[in-house]
């Protein structure tokens, strides 16, 4: 399912403020079969620089379309849809398969696993049009493996831009315990309350 941005984009599907951009561990983003070593990190970028691929482009090894790029995260997140920017003349991805929560997925792997989702994708050259994920199905994630088999008839498939949008599951952990913190009684404050049947126990 592609989501076609004909509104505003201070909504929600298309606020920056859901770009997961800031969540990925870049450092750590590798791909598999990319022409040029380390390019697949160049791939992402804030939702707004999103057709600026001046920091190149990641693209397949000459006669061999097939791309796997795997994502990791600094924190678990939750993915709510995906959006690819490929390149023209055909060399854009014509298919994406993901995994969740595998490392060192190969080609074989990707080939044989079932993905968790897998969608059919069509030139996006302006990067207006995003794929929503089976939202139940992308929680708790702590890397993202991206399969394109096959592109739209090129020698190579390019990837100018992906991006990821959803919320950090880690930072609504860190939100939850400080309210739990400021809210659960002290003990030792009210321990003549209840030692006297006050009434007031102690939080667990």
């Amino acid at each position: 399912m592609a989501c076609l941005h004909d509104h505003s984009c201070e909504d929600y599907d298309c606020s920056s403020d859901w770009s997961l951009y800031k969540h990925i561990d870049l450092p750590k983003v590798s791909a598999l079969n990319e022409a040029v070593p380390g390019s697949a990190k160049s791939v992402f970028r804030s939702w707004e620089q999103r057709l600026n691929s001046s920091e190149g482009y990641l693209e397949s090894n000459e006669g061999d379309p097939e791309l796997i790029v795997y994502i990791p995260f600094t924190s678990d997140v939750k993915i709510k849809s995906i959006s690819i920017v490929g390149g023209a003349d055909g060399t854009s991805p014509s298919k994406m398969r993901a995994f969740i929560n595998r490392e060192g997925i190969d080609f074989s792997d990707a080939q044989s696993m079932q993905a968790v989702q897998e969608w059919e994708l069509v030139e996006n050259l302006q990067g207006v049009l995003e794929y929503q994920t089976r939202f139940s199905k992308f929680q708790s994630v702590g890397n993202l493996t991206l399969h394109f088999p096959d592109n739209f008839g090129a020698d190579t498939s390019q990837i100018h831009y992906i991006g990821l949008k959803g919320e950090s599951t880690q930072l609504k952990r860190d939100v939850v315990a400080t309210i739990v913190y400021e809210v659960m009684p002290n003990p030792s404050d009210h321990k003549t309350r209840a030692d006297t049947g006050g009434g007031l126990s102690q939080v667990e």
